[in-house]
């Protein structure tokens, strides 16, 4: 399978054309406002002097590139004079902060100019080359222009001129990874195969030992803070180089770093061929998702450097769960999804789309969640402190210090026509529902839903001859009931891989009609997950639910619910922007029995209410407060 383009891809309605919409009309134009009120967009011009307020850091290049790579998507199908002059500005900012053999890297154009490349664990370099490098590749696509692509090149050639197998040349790998899927998509651009080499070289070399960073290391004892590794015991499993993936069984590390690597590798495995890569990629995912990823499809469970720690480690009210991880996620899955037509990977792209994604961005487009926790009390966290310190909290933000997320999740908002739909020489894949309209070979696909909130899926199939053509419609694990007609009649498609196989001659204007049937699911957790043993979860398609304090009142882990007692569906088109929440009976230990006394013997009285239930996404978009995902069970 390989991704259809953008521009035959459009969002026509429903949830994800509300949520585009706000990020193209609202979002977009804040962060540009936040880039240039923190003086990112200034730091090309190398005005930067010491006492400065705002000093520029190694990370904000990417910062940067993230928001025009969104800008870039975002004009494919809504064409914007001033969106486009704004990106114009600031790649001749960039152009301008070139050096002559090609280098760019704002942070070591006015900050360190004696130490580039001498810190490539620690810092940010090759991180940063690689969103520039996507955001120019995009822009590219986007309007024809190649200025940027050109600057572009002219970096990666240095780089590649840097580092390799050869003698002479550094034979390292970035510390935060990242360049490794933004060379793939220079290499299909460009068809230049060097920047295919040099990212199969970074996928490659990366744990080998002797390892780069001990080499390093010896040159700057700063970077022995992440050789340290509470985890594995392993050095550099935190930046996933303690041995070569290939070896490796967990996956380690910074949560982030490891799924832009396995994007990655996964790359590097479809444009070679190689097999073994491609496995790695397939145990690390099982591993993930079996045993270290939340319901939500939130990853890194612990702020220890933003990582996964060991197997079943998926704590509630201090999981991390951070934005970008499950960005990152996304992108894995879809290309995953591609190589092996496999199902499993669009079911975790979807989940961690509508859950662990979303919940990173207010309703209203303008404030972020760095950290994703599946539980919140609001009198256990310190705004002024745990929150600022560790982006934990229960209130969303303008912006972040470190603001890797918002740019994030906006260039993934413009770009998710991107992630519906996939092709082979057979026809097409249909991988997410949702009001769109596909343009591919000859055929066109137009989905009319209020998916998720409602079950049923209409498509039209519009095409000018009479065509032979396979149209696959993903089943969603969580679907226990299907029906799907085509003019009206049943039909019994092929089943496999996780998708409906429709093999059929097709006229203009035929209907296909899907329905998955949607129940109100009550989800238990592995046993050896100990912070959710006696709980339950709420969830209904791909949507997980949580409780909040605005609908259910304070004390939130006071309450519990039967797993047979019935919960009901309401969608409301006022509520939360429209969507469907749930409510059901529960029952609540009453405060009163215990008067002023701490501790008093068991007693089964229970208070009978009815709770609320929320999309987990939505959460925090009121009144701030407590919130719970995993409740009590009775």
């Amino acid at each position: 399978m390989k991704s259809i383009e953008l521009k035959n891809v459009k969002i026509t309605g429903g949830y994800w054309k509300a949520r585009s919409d706000i990020n193209r009309n609202v979002t977009l134009q804040t962060e540009y406002d936040q880039l240039k009120e923190t003086g990112r967009l200034y730091t090309f011009r190398q005005e930067w002097t010491e006492g400065m307020a705002n000093k520029p850091h190694y990370f904000w290049d990417s910062d940067i590139a993230k928001w025009i790579e969104a800008g870039a998507y975002s004009l494919i199908h809504y064409p914007d004079a001033n969106l486009e002059k704004q990106i114009d500005d600031v790649i001749n900012e960039i152009e301008s902060a070139q050096w002559e053999d090609g280098y760019l890297n704002s942070y070591y154009t006015v900050v360190e100019k004696e130490n580039r490349w001498k810190n490539i664990l620690l810092k940010h370099e090759l991180y940063c080359a690689g969103h520039l490098i996507e955001a120019a590749v995009e822009y590219y696509k986007a309007t024809d222009k190649n200025k940027f692509l050109k600057i572009m090149c002219r970096y990666a050639d240095h780089i590649d001129s840097i580092f390799g197998p050869v003698e002479g040349k550094l034979q390292g790998y970035p510390g935060h990874e990242e360049i490794e899927l933004a060379l793939i998509k220079l290499h299909k651009v460009t068809n230049e195969e060097r920047y295919l080499k040099l990212s199969e070289y970074f996928v490659t070399q990366r744990g080998k030992q002797p390892s780069y960073y001990d080499w390093e290391f010896k040159q700057n004892p700063d970077i022995q803070r992440y050789k340290r590794d509470k985890g594995t015991k392993k050095p550099y499993a935190g930046v996933q180089a303690h041995e070569p993936v290939t070896e490796q069984k967990t996956i380690e590390g910074h949560s982030v770093r490891a799924l832009y690597f396995l994007a990655g590798v996964a790359d590097v495995a479809e444009q070679t061929g190689n097999s073994e890569l491609l496995k790695a990629c397939e145990t690390l995912y099982n591993n993930m998702v079996n045993k270290r990823m939340y319901i939500t499809g939130g990853i890194g469970s612990t702020p220890d450097i933003e990582r996964f720690s060991f197997d079943y480690d998926l704590p509630n009210e201090t999981g991390y769960a951070e934005t970008c991880a499950a960005i990152a996620s996304v992108f894995f899955c879809s290309r995953m999804l591609n190589i092996t037509c496999d199902g499993k990977y669009a079911d975790t792209m979807e989940q961690t789309l509508y859950n662990g994604v979303m919940a990173g961005i207010s309703l209203d487009g303008t404030e972020f969640f760095y950290s994703n926790p599946l539980a919140a009390n609001t009198e256990a966290i310190d705004e002024e402190t745990l929150a600022l310190k560790n982006h934990m909290g229960y209130k969303r933000r303008k912006w972040f210090g470190c603001a890797c997320c918002p740019p994030n999740i906006a260039r993934l908002l413009s770009s998710l026509g991107l992630y519906f739909y996939s092709y082979d020489c057979n026809g097409v894949y249909v991988n997410l529902y949702g009001d769109s309209k596909l343009s591919h070979d000859g055929l066109t696909l137009e989905q009319k839903t209020n998916y998720p909130w409602d079950e049923i899926v209409s498509i039209t199939v519009g095409c000018n001859v009479e065509c032979k053509k396979t149209i696959a419609l993903r089943i969603p694990g969580w679907c226990r009931k299907l029906s799907i007609t085509v003019n009206g009649r049943d039909i019994t498609p092929e089943f496999k891989g996780g998708y409906a196989y429709i093999n059929r001659i097709w006229h203009n204007k035929d209907e296909i009609e899907l329905t998955l049937e949607m129940t109100i699911e009550k989800m238990q957790a592995h046993p050896s997950v100990r912070h959710d043993t006696g709980k339950i979860a709420l969830k209904r398609g791909p949507i997980v639910y949580c409780i909040e304090e605005e609908d259910n009142g304070k004390n939130l882990t006071a309450l519990a619910v039967r797993h047979y007692d019935d919960f009901t569906a309401t969608y409301d088109n006022n509520f939360l922007g429209g969507c469907t929440y749930l409510t059901g009976p529960a029952y609540k230990i009453s405060e009163k029995e215990f008067g002023s006394v701490l501790y008093r013997p068991y007693s089964p009285d229970y208070e009978k209410v009815e709770i609320k239930a929320i999309p987990y996404a939505m959460w925090t978009n009121r009144t701030p407060g407590d919130m719970l995902v995993w409740i009590n069970k009775l």
